[in-house]
């Protein structure tokens, strides 16, 4: 009986203290990343989520065909690129067009530019981390309350849903980048595409 009563007893105390809150410790705590942590992970989240496809001028080479201008990286539509003229009925032909080097596209909704995302005034220089999250999670400009929607091709919908760790990454990694002066152009609406003949 004393052997039952002493084996009941161990049980009890088993499962009360695994009902218990275990205190924290350094495995189950997630560590805070370094700046240089911090910086890696923004540019793995970046580089295979593919942001350079639309915000990263491209050279093109007979041996290689297209690649990645690595001197403007994520610098965004070259603000000195001459667009060819748009064919068909532009905004109402029923498709979506990209230039060649995949930073301008023209659909229903008119034409964008990918952004400037290097720390630069004319890139993100003066964004807050506040303002970046905005402009992922609610799709607007610059991440203002105020500003216009984010265009397409823009995947802004299916970006929202990265934590405030990988944003705070991937901000990171981009103030880290190498300020590119490039003032995008601004969007063109609809109805003026047809009267355009070269954007600049």
């Amino acid at each position: 009986m004393k052997s039952l009563s002493a084996i009941a007893a161990v049980l009890l105390v088993g499962l009360a203290s695994c009902s218990q809150p275990r205190p924290a410790d350094e495995k189950t705590v997630p560590a805070e990343l370094s700046k240089q942590e911090l910086i890696k992970k923004g540019k793995y989240i970046v580089t295979t989520s593919a942001c350079h496809d639309c915000h990263s001028p491209k050279i093109f080479s007979a041996e290689r065909g297209m690649e990645l201008d690595t001197n403007r990286l994520l610098s965004g539509h070259p603000k000195e690129e001459l667009l060819p003229p748009i064919p068909g009925e532009g905004a109402k032909s029923g498709w979506t067009l990209f230039s060649s080097g995949l930073t301008a596209s023209q659909g229903p909704w008119g034409m964008s530019f990918s952004a400037n995302l290097t720390p630069h005034e004319t890139g993100i220089g003066n964004w807050t981390f506040d303002q970046f999250k905005a402009a992922i999670r609610k799709g607007k400009y610059k991440g203002l309350e105020a500003g216009r929607d984010l265009l397409p091709p823009m995947p802004w919908q299916m970006y929202q849903n990265f934590t405030d760790d990988d944003l705070l990454a991937v901000f990171t990694y981009l103030k880290s980048l190498k300020p590119i002066d490039n003032l995008v152009p601004y969007p063109v609406s609809p109805d003026k595409l047809t009267s355009i003949n070269n954007i600049k």
